[in-house]
């Protein structure tokens, strides 16, 4: 693993934990007071392009870290808006739509209770998802231990990956929105998801190659961004490798309950998951 040592002994890695505590601290208190535990997930697709402009401000002639920034921002900006426009924002900044799951994990009677949740909310939502950005976000720092190497065709490949998978994960979306709007509005008949509004659930479009387009395709913008690091350092295994990493676990346990809590509203969605690839699409089976 290369580069931990300029890391941790760089100023720019102490503003990166301090601002890493700053909303942990923020998100920890909010949560607690309102009840509303998606504090995090307001802040999900803000600190990775706060991290990426730091880092620009600290190396400003490297054009890998523009590169790696403003793709960075295009990241944020897109998720930021969807989760606008599913009600996770408020004018008042602490309220806003919870995440449904929050709710469900409350009520888990290993959780419940305010002492048993305020520490889960402390220590996996407040402090865990927190670390989780700033490591899959590393490659920032991975990047700026060598400011002036040039671009190579490892950061193209890893820039076009990661701006595919953010066109794919875009489309996804707004299938997915479409559905759950014309899902609401009683007596629809003849849409381009009436097969999908009959079952409950989303099963065509991008939908129908994969159970969770958009999942995927998330954890693979993080898996190219982890590229930027290798053609940074010419090492293919670095410490920033843990992000995306920790990020696929992540993402397999939240699939796990999200998937559950469908079992068990759908009677066909057994059927779906025995049809349809978890995350990389691939044919009906």
């Amino acid at each position: 693993m290369a580069g931990l040592h300029e890391i941790l002994s760089s100023d720019l890695f102490t503003v990166w934990i301090s601002i890493m505590l700053t909303v942990i601290l923020i998100c920890f208190i909010v949560s607690e007071i309102t009840q509303n535990y998606s504090q995090v997930d307001k802040l999900w697709s803000l600190v990775p392009v706060i991290y990426g402009w730091m880092t620009v401000a600290y190396y400003p002639f490297s054009y890998r870290l523009w590169l790696m920034a403003f793709i960075v921002t295009l990241w944020g900006f897109r998720l930021s808006y969807n989760f606008y426009r599913k009600g996770g924002y408020n004018i008042i900044p602490w309220k806003g739509e919870e995440d449904y799951r929050w709710k469900i994990m409350r009520e888990h009677p290993k959780l419940s209770g305010r002492l048993r949740f305020g520490l889960f909310n402390l220590f996996f939502i407040s402090i865990y998802q927190q670390l989780l950005i700033m490591l899959f976000s590393s490659p920032l720092l991975i990047a700026a231990q060598s400011p002036n190497s040039t671009l190579s065709i490892i950061d193209v490949i890893a820039a076009f990956s990661m701006l595919t998978f953010l066109v794919i994960e875009t489309i996804a979306d707004n299938q997915q929105f479409r559905f759950q709007n014309l899902k609401r509005m009683q007596g629809v008949s003849g849409t381009l998801f009436a097969e999908s509004i009959k079952k409950g659930f989303l099963t065509e479009g991008l939908w129908k190659y994969s159970r969770h387009p958009n999942f995927f395709s998330e954890q693979a913008i993080w898996i190219s961004f982890y590229f930027f690091g290798v053609a940074a350092t010419g090492q293919w295994f670095n410490i920033s490798l843990a992000g995306p990493v920790l990020l696929v676990l992540l993402f397999m346990g939240s699939t796990r309950l999200t998937e559950k809590i469908s079992s068990g509203k759908y009677s066909g969605y057994a059927d779906y998951k025995k049809k349809v690839p978890g995350f990389i699409p691939g044919p009906l089976k």
